[in-house]
């Protein structure tokens, strides 16, 4: 029996980080997070889930960089993980984690205010 897709997701999570933290040589992707590895029940795609800090033009450039090194990528997955069929791989923008920046954000926010109202609040009672 084959790899399961649970153990190829891990395999391939770990493979494709380490390639990101080298950089690849391309500056776009520098900063990439893996996030998340999803592969098909038939082992056929995986789905490779990455997060950048960035706005709009910084993240499409990090997605063309992304795009350009897919093929490099996948050599160097099959060239470590011994499968018959190396499965094609999707790189998708996780929003999850920007989701939870922002929810961070806020409450870093609400925080600040709730000390100041606190600090106002002890300087009125003179």
């Amino acid at each position: 029996m084959g790899m399961r897709p649970e153990r190829m997701a891990e395999a391939i999570k770990r493979l494709v980080s380490e390639v990101m933290q080298r950089g690849l040589n391309d500056p776009r992707i520098k900063f990439v997070t893996i996030t998340n590895v999803e592969v098909t029940p038939d082992l056929r795609l995986a789905k490779i889930f990455y997060s950048v800090m960035g706005d709009q033009k910084e993240k499409k450039a990090v997605a063309a960089g992304l795009k350009s090194a897919k093929s490099y990528v996948k050599r160097h997955v099959g060239d470590n993980i011994r499968v018959r069929h190396v499965p094609d791989i999707v790189f998708k923008a996780d929003s999850s984690s920007e989701y939870r920046a922002r929810i961070d954000n806020i409450l870093n926010k609400i925080s600040k205010e709730k000390k100041n109202e606190g600090n106002e609040e002890s300087h009125n009672s003179d």
